[in-house]
């Protein structure tokens, strides 16, 4: 799930190492008392069993998919997973070309030829100056003057607009603890508002970060969606060290006067555009009546996770932290543990360590967000592939790319859909449905009251936001499948401030007006940490989920009639409100 805040990071991780381990036990029935770390499972069947489903995600969260982080090729070798039991299930391909892929990533990265200079003197790149991306509407500064723009957090030392006009202008950073200058006091956003038609902004820090920042920081492309460049006219901007900028205004740096005009700047600054790895999988299964088989019901989930650290943490001391001071991983926010917290983290720390050495780890390996849904999904196409009876509408599988990013992958396909987008007449969203046990940390209730999951429990969410019958027919096939599942409804109040209904891939799809429903089992303490790994997860729990799906899409592809719509759409473009 797309996350509102950044996930905590310990320090002192590394990779996992290969060695199978024991976890902790887990409460679910048909599966091990006992799941372990790695785990090869048999083939797969066309009924929807916990031991498929586990076969299913310890391949696709394993440690070699590193995360599976859009834009890279470990999303890739994920979807490759994917398209290829696709292939072997039968079912038809909906991408590009023919095939099961659809590519709506580009990246965006420096280009090598980039120069800064004044006089004779040329800068090197990435050493001397780092460029950041103000999109395809960045100006030129070749031929520009340099002018003194102050320095970061402190108003009464910026230039008059007007003076920063087509300048070069040149800022220092602002002062953090102590009163020293501290490269992360600054804001481009803010420099760019403040200096709107400036030719460029030039930042004097890199001296400032600490060794090996740029590269990481900022030597990285950007990703993002194929066609959606933004243009607007905006200044150059980049960060450069204390020689450059004062080689721009031909004196030292902390002897320059608000304003002081400097010498000609030269140079330009280039980006290059080419297509990203990751990539939305989408496939078909045909219905049996020939007058509503160009109908479809979609059934979605996200492929892709947040990649992988450099550095590692100790995976037992994160799992129990957590737990303890951050019960809803990411979504929590800067933890704040007291004396006595610590002694409840140590002590779980230790008892796990009993079981087992030292567990280093550095990959965020998304078993449960979105492992579980993209397996569900998974294995929901192959029970419909294997059926007897096909449903009447058609049934569209996809899974999205870059949903962490942005939902950047069901943004494309919805703007860009390779089938009618008109034909679709619901989504079925799933993203982190393998947890919701008792001791899980779900969410919170409006009023900031702490959910917690249990026998059943599942989180629905837009189920009735824009049809009432499509929420009904969910709770009707509940009940009458006996599927046993209890819906939270909790957290698709207006004005929720976790958001939730504009967090994952269905939103995309019901800003176009079509019925969606999101299902899921809500947070938990491993929420966006390098603990959210398939020996935690409650595999009954998405064998039920995947039922209710099922039977859901088989009872809305045979309805005599399209579902109702009768709540107001939104605008496809406008921003989304929960």
């Amino acid at each position: 799930m797309l996350a509102l805040i950044v996930p905590v990071i310990l320090s002192g991780q590394m990779a996992k190492p290969p060695a199978a381990r024991r976890a902790a036990p887990t409460r679910d029935a048909g599966v091990p008392a006992q799941l372990p770390l790695k785990f090869v499972g048999p083939a797969t069947t066309g009924a929807i069993t916990a031991r498929d489903v586990m076969t299913r995600l310890y391949k696709f969260a394993d440690d070699s998919m590193m995360g599976r982080a859009a834009g890279t090729i470990y999303n890739d070798k994920g979807t490759d997973y994917i398209a290829s039991e696709l292939r072997r299930i039968g079912l038809e391909p909906a991408g590009d070309s023919g095939t099961y892929f659809q590519h709506p990533l580009i990246k965006r990265e420096v280009a090598s030829a980039s120069t800064v200079s004044v006089g004779a003197t040329t800068f090197q790149l990435w050493t001397d100056f780092a460029p950041r991306d103000q999109g395809a509407g960045a100006r030129s500064f070749n031929g520009a003057t340099a002018i003194y723009g102050g320095r970061f957090g402190d108003s009464t030392t910026y230039p008059a607009r007007e003076l920063s006009a087509g300048k070069v202008v040149v800022v220092q950073t602002g002062l953090g603890p102590g009163g020293k200058p501290d490269h992360s006091q600054i804001n481009r956003l803010q420099l760019t508002q403040r200096f709107p038609n400036a030719a460029a902004i030039v930042v004097a820090s890199i001296d400032l970060m600490p060794v090996g920042y740029v590269k990481q920081a900022f030597q990285q492309a950007n990703v993002m969606v194929r066609g959606q460049q933004d243009t607007t006219a905006r200044p150059a901007y980049f960060y450069a060290t204390q020689a450059v900028a004062q080689a721009m205004l031909g004196v030292a740096l902390d002897s320059a006067r608000t304003g002081q005009p400097g010498v000609v700047v030269n140079g330009r600054v280039s980006f290059e555009e080419n297509r990203a790895p990751g990539r939305n999988v989408i496939a078909i299964l045909r219905g049996s009546d020939p007058a509503m088989r160009g109908q479809f019901v979609a059934i979605g989930a996200h492929n892709d996770h947040v990649g992988f650290d450099n550095e590692p943490v100790d995976h037992d001391s994160v799992k129990a932290f957590m737990q303890i001071a951050a019960p809803q991983g990411a979504d929590n926010g800067r933890p704040n543990p007291t004396a006595a917290d610590w002694v409840r983290i140590n002590a779980i720390k230790d008892s796990m360590r009993a079981a087992h050495g030292a567990r280093p780890d550095s990959i965020y390996n998304g078993a449960d967000d979105d492992g579980s849904g993209s397996m569900a999904v998974l294995e929901i196409a192959e029970k419909f592939a294997t059926g007897s009876t096909r449903p009447k509408r058609s049934v569209l599988f996809i899974w999205h790319v870059a949903e962490e990013l942005g939902l950047f992958g069901s943004e494309y396909f919805t703007d860009h859909p390779t089938v009618p987008r008109d034909s679709i007449v619901a989504q079925l969203n799933m993203d982190m449905v393998g947890r919701g046990r008792a001791e899980d940390f779900t969410g919170v209730t409006k009023e900031g009251g702490a959910i917690h999951g249990g026998a059943g429990y599942v989180q629905l969410v837009g189920s009735r936001r824009l049809s009432t019958e499509l929420g009904d027919l969910v709770e009707r096939v509940n009940i009458k499948k006996r599927v046993g599942l209890r819906f939270d409804y909790s957290l698709d109040a207006d004005g929720h401030p976790q958001n939730i209904y504009c967090r994952s891939d269905h939103y995309e799809y019901a800003r176009y007006g079509i019925p969606v429903v999101f299902f899921t089992t809500g947070g938990h303490a491993d929420y966006h940490q390098v603990t959210d790994e398939p020996q935690y997860i409650n595999y009954n729990r998405i064998v039920q989920i995947s039922s209710l799906v099922t039977s859901a899409a088989t009872e809305i592809a045979n309805l005599g009639h399209r579902v109702l719509v009768d709540k107001p759409k939104p605008d496809p473009n406008g921003q989304c409100r929960q």
